[in-house]
């Protein structure tokens, strides 16, 4: 299988000693689901920000689909879908508006735009919801508005930040199928971040446990088909692997 992120020797330093990530290598082979659990201040969300190019490492190498995401930065535009914690949809715009953003910034005409824009949103259980504003929304829609916005640009990697953390358990388990789902028929390639580990099982083909100071601690694969016993015992294991 291709690569599609690798960080080799990776080392972010703030100050002298004051390290965000350190010596950190890790893999995702195209058509994964990966994810990245760890304990508040591993290097997860320093890890985040090196991945989308926003800041540049001090040492080592970074490539996403072939690209540098720092040094590549305009060749990288689109590359990536993101789907943050909070919807971040823009409340003067229409669902259909904020599905569109990305394409618009990456100069797609109108029609065009809304046409690819309207159609993910229908996938995603929104017809007729086309032309609301977000207040007019449920959480869970504006967060499916959010996962249409990541797939309108056809990203070769989706990126989640705890996507499902901020709404109900219920809601949550739907849209994370229905995102699985999306990510497996379009051959995207998943990587995401979460503080739950019942979520990281659901959802990813494997589990990278980060510790301080920014390093993959331990990889743990995840079988596709679990009994309520070997889940328990994967959870207790992801668990003591992170010192709990």
């Amino acid at each position: 299988m291709e690569t599609m992120v690798r960080f080799e020797g990776v080392t972010k330093e703030f100050s002298p000693g004051n390290y965000g990530v350190l010596d950190l290598n890790f893999e995702v082979k195209k058509g994964e689901m990966v994810a990245i659990v760890g304990k508040t201040g591993c290097g997860k969300s320093t890890a985040f920000g090196l991945l989308v190019g926003l800041t540049k490492p001090t040492s080592g190498t970074i490539t996403v689909d072939g690209c540098d995401p720092f040094r590549d930065f305009d060749q990288f535009r689109g590359k990536i879908g993101i789907v943050f914690q909070n919807d971040r949809l823009l409340p003067w715009r229409t669902a259909v508006e904020n599905a569109s953003v990305g394409l618009e910034i990456m100069g797609i005409e109108e029609k065009q735009r809304r046409d690819i824009a309207l159609e993910w949103l229908q996938r995603l259980g929104l017809s007729g919801w086309e032309d609301k504003y977000p207040h007019e929304l449920s959480g869970g829609m504006r967060q499916r508005v959010a996962i249409a916005r990541a797939f309108t640009m056809d990203p070769s990697l989706i990126l989640c930040d705890e996507s499902f953390s901020a709404l109900d358990e219920l809601t949550a388990t739907r849209l994370r199928k229905e995102f699985m789902s999306l990510v497996k028929e379009n051959g995207k390639t998943g990587l995401f971040i979460t503080h739950s580990i019942n979520e990281a099982i659901e959802m990813a083909n494997r589990i990278l446990i980060f510790h301080k100071p920014g390093h993959v601690g331990r990889e743990i694969h995840v079988p596709e088909q679990l009994d309520v016993h070997e889940n328990e015992n994967l959870r207790q294991e992801i668990l003591n692997s992170l010192g709990a």
